[in-house]
């Protein structure tokens, strides 16, 4: 299957009306021009969830969450960019079309239907293989399991062959094929494959629209390794699911909390037990993916982990990466099971009310972090005091700005007798978006201040003015911040001059100047609702930006000429322009003093 032509996507996010698709998925209220609601991507009381029928982008004010159609179906769906695509197009029912051609890279697009079809008859085929297995069955009892928590979960089995979904589901060489690029066989020499899961109670990992995406296998009897997961394939990245996830959608109408521990035995028989809103991150530590995409489904998540060393660990590079995450209103607690127990033994032994008592009690992010200091450091001393500032301030570091970060920075001053002044300084403190703290934007404090920021704006919110005023070429070749992005846009947008402000969006999607591109789409530029007055905005401020670009990169051009060679490699019209550049720069010091 090929790639979805440009010109579809373009053409549908021009059709699309962004109010329509998110007011089907989040009730939203007129106000004024635009519309609002509570926002779906963090917890609030107050709607600061804001989207624009002219602009045909949404905002939140609150958490800085912002983009396109597709880029909310994509957010709030958690689908990937095709699968958000697809599903715009349904709602208007159209037929997504694809391309043969391969991408520009020469690689092909990758089919993946082939790869849920092939991983839904395998999990078809390891139900069937555990109803008929007496041993697999006796291991589940014998850990508390049931039918119904087993069928609900899906749990299958591995038989005990080499060969088994090899000659179940690879009788053709695409069936080879699809088998080896799922994950499930592995190539032991040409035309020579065996069966990666064996012997194994099989745990089917969903995506969020319920699909299988890889397996967990568990081992029966003592062996090693005890997990075995599928590995990364072109349909499962394991850093980005949780498994349980999909199982807690359907069990629990209105998520509120998750709780997250290591094991898939842990989440069945949690969820055996009554607590349905359990998920295990995939035999890793849990990564800012993970916790991100759990956060934008609830207000709380519960790090629940054994209580030996391993579990210390794990907790303690969840806590790591969810500092960067963790905004106001955002609640992250921690929980480590008795020594020698984990939450599906626990569970078993007290019943479903003590361990909901346990996580009501669990330990709130800002306590563990700072037992955690307090036992690596002894802060009876100074020089213990300093060695412990020294390793928190990092981690506050990369916490955004909020009122938590001031608490626990204002925590940690009283803790070793230290102004709060000393310990947040702007060598400690990192900015951070919403989106990637390491955005490229175009540089709005010294070359050209404001009028770059206005003129992708413009272009994004009104692309017909593109035809206003033309860039000069070298625009796309200046060692300007930003001004090589503004030159592609005005391209993009005479190139394909019905383009929408949306469409330009998608056309980024994957590139490093998108979250720019976001914020610039529903920057508020006053005064332009009126269509004559944006024109006349747009011409002032691009010509300005021309004449002060052209002037200094002609200064750029010469200086470096001075620089690299003296005065005397200018010819002497390069010397009277460059002698009217450094005075208009005030830079007439310099200028005598190369003269001598």
């Amino acid at each position: 299957m090929g790639r979805i032509p440009q010109n579809f996507i373009d053409d549908l996010v021009a059709r699309a009306d962004i109010v329509e698709v998110i007011n089907a998925r989040v009730p939203l209220k007129k106000k004024g021009r635009e519309y609002s609601a509570c926002c779906p991507f963090h917890n609030e009381k107050t709607p600061s969830f804001t989207v624009s029928e002219t602009k045909q982008f949404y905002h939140c004010f609150g958490c800085g969450a912002h983009g396109t159609a597709i880029g909310f179906l994509m957010e709030y769906e958690h689908l990937d960019f095709v699968d958000a695509v697809e599903a715009l197009a349904a709602e208007y029912h159209i037929e997504v079309p694809r391309e043969e051609s391969p991408h520009a890279s020469g690689k092909p697009d990758i089919d993946k239907q082939p790869l849920y079809d092939v991983l839904e008859q395998a999990a078809v085929l390891y139900q069937q293989q555990l109803r008929t297995s007496d041993r697999a069955i006796g291991y589940l009892k014998q850990r508390g399991l049931s039918g119904e928590i087993a069928q609900r979960y899906r749990m299958g089995y591995a038989p005990d062959s080499w060969s088994f979904l090899a000659d179940s589901l690879g009788k053709t060489k695409t069936g080879i094929k699809h088998l080896l690029a799922a994950g499930l066989l592995i190539e032991k020499a040409p035309d020579r494959y065996y069966d990666r899961f064996r012997d194994r109670i099989m745990f089917p990992i969903l995506d969020q629209r319920g699909r299988v995406i890889g397996f967990g296998g568990r081992i029966l009897d003592q062996g090693e390794p005890k997990y075995l997961n599928s590995p990364e394939t072109a349909v499962f990245h394991k850093g980005l699911e949780l498994y349980g996830m999909y199982e807690a959608r359907l069990a629990v109408r209105q998520l509120e909390r998750i709780c997250i521990v290591e094991g898939y035995m842990d989440v069945v028989a949690l969820a055996q037990n009554g607590i349905e809103y359990a998920v295990a991150s995939l035999g890793t530590a849990t990564t800012g993916e993970q916790i991100q995409k759990t956060f934008r489904s609830v207000r709380e998540i519960i790090f629940c982990y054994d209580g030996d060393n391993a579990g210390r660990k794990a907790a303690w590079r969840a806590l790591e990466n969810t500092l960067p995450i963790l905004r106001d209103g955002m609640i992250a607690r921690f929980l480590l099971m008795p020594e020698g127990e984990d939450p599906d033994t626990l569970v078993r032994k007290e019943g479903n009310d003590r361990f909901e008592q346990r996580l009501e009690n669990a330990t709130p992010l800002s306590d563990f972090l700072f037992e955690h200091l307090q036992q690596e450091y002894d802060i009876t001393s100074s020089e213990g005091k300093a060695s412990l500032a020294e390793r928190a301030r990092p981690l506050f570091a990369k916490m955004p700005n909020s009122i938590l970060r001031e608490l626990l920075l204002n925590k940690l001053a009283r803790l070793i007798d230290i102004d709060v002044q000393r310990l947040d300084t702007p060598t400690s403190r990192i900015s951070h978006t919403s989106r990637s703290a390491a955005s490229p934007q175009p540089d709005t404090t010294q070359k050209g201040p404001g009028e770059l920021r206005v003129c992708i704006a413009l272009l994004l919110q009104h692309p017909p003015l593109a035809t206003l005023l033309e860039l000069p070429a070298e625009f796309r070749e200046s060692e300007i911040n930003g001004v090589p992005l503004l030159f592609d846009i005005y391209r993009t947008i005479i190139d394909k001059p019905t383009i929408s402000g949306q469409a330009i969006l998608e056309r980024w999607r994957d590139k490093k100047e998108l979250p720019i591109l976001e914020k610039l789409s529903f920057l508020d530029i006053p005064g332009t609702g009126k269509s004559d007055i944006r024109e006349q905005l747009y011409f002032e401020t691009t010509s300005r930006l021309i004449s002060r670009l052209r002037y200094e990169t002609k200064y750029e051009i010469l200086q470096a000429k001075v620089e690299a060679g003296g005065m005397n490699v200018l010819s002497k019209e390069e010397l009277e322009e460059y002698r009217e550049l450094v005075s208009g720069n005030r830079r007439t010091t310099h200028v005598d003093s190369e003269q001598g």
